[in-house]
């Protein structure tokens, strides 16, 4: 099973030029994957640097039609020219889905700093293992206050969802609205989570916690130990030519981690200003 996690920049490459179709043809060449988790994917948003309100959600899904899309809003403002302008994250999946969840993160006023609402989208999906939770998100950029309580957030919404898994609640309501389906003992938490290996936002998300709750695993360090993590942006971008970092991440449960076969970072391609990361998991 293959997982792909990539910050597309609303379809924005490092030569400036937003092309949706590109995104598409690079994540086909990159992996075949069963899962795709994509950040800052725009609808109606064309004040965003090249953009001219493309629809990157009906984009792509046009582009993978073997795939069910589920988009989480993250902001819904007016739109400048009508409509609303749309903004947050995508998961496309060819895999059967039972449950997804749109969690809104913790945004704690911070007027120092700009800032935006972010989320969280959350797919429960069969597997030749059993139900998974797929999990990917876009953390704050500027504050640290709101990151941190995105990151505490994150790990409630892991610990809740572990424990639905492990207790399921009563099945006496037979209405689809309380319909009780498998929630996933195990989880894949990806995408750009704007801090760095080693920052206090990182050993906070991979904690223990309390009870039998598995705790988040890094998956490169699983696999790799102190092996430096590779650089996920400004790999191509001539703006930021002085700044490679990794701040794009997969984390697993930690009774998922010994299914984690591989992770590597797609480095040739510059259709975002961000690489894609592919995680592979043994069936």
């Amino acid at each position: 099973m293959r997982v792909l996690t990539w910050n597309i920049q609303w379809g924005r490459g490092c030569d400036g030029r937003v092309d949706l179709g590109r995104i598409a043809r690079e994540i086909r060449r990159i992996a075949d994957a069963d899962v795709i988790c994509l950040q800052e994917v725009a609808v109606n948003c064309p004040g965003l640097a090249g953009s001219a309100g493309e629809d990157d959600v009906g984009l792509l899904r046009d582009a993978f039609p073997a795939y069910e899309s589920f988009y989480g809003v993250a902001t819904d403002l007016p739109g400048a020219r009508g409509g609303r302008s749309l903004f947050g994250n995508l998961i496309l999946t060819r895999l059967p889905v039972l449950q997804v969840f749109r969690h809104l993160l913790p945004w704690p006023s911070d007027p120092a700093v700009s800032s935006m609402q972010r989320m969280c989208v959350e797919a429960v999906v069969e597997t030749a293992f059993g139900p998974l939770r797929v999990l990917t998100t876009h953390l704050e950029y500027y504050s640290a206050l709101q990151r941190m309580a995105q990151v505490e957030a994150l790990r409630s919404i892991h610990r809740d969802g572990h424990a639905h898994a492990r207790f399921p609640r009563s099945d006496s309501e037979t209405d689809s609205p309380f319909a009780v389906l498998a929630r996933g003992e195990s989880a894949v938490l990806c995408g750009d989570l704007n801090f760095r290996p080693g920052d206090r936002e990182h050993a906070r998300l991979g904690a223990p916690f309390e009870g039998d709750t598995p705790r988040l695993v890094d998956a490169w360090e699983f696999l790799h130990g102190g092996m430096p993590h590779p650089d996920t942006t400004g790999v191509h971008d001539p703006a930021r030519p002085e700044k490679r970092y990794c701040c794009d991440f997969v984390f697993a449960a930690e009774n998922l981690a010994p299914r984690i076969v591989a992770l590597r970072a797609d480095q040739a391609t510059d259709a975002s200003d961000h690489q894609p990361l592919v995680l592979e998991l043994a069936d």
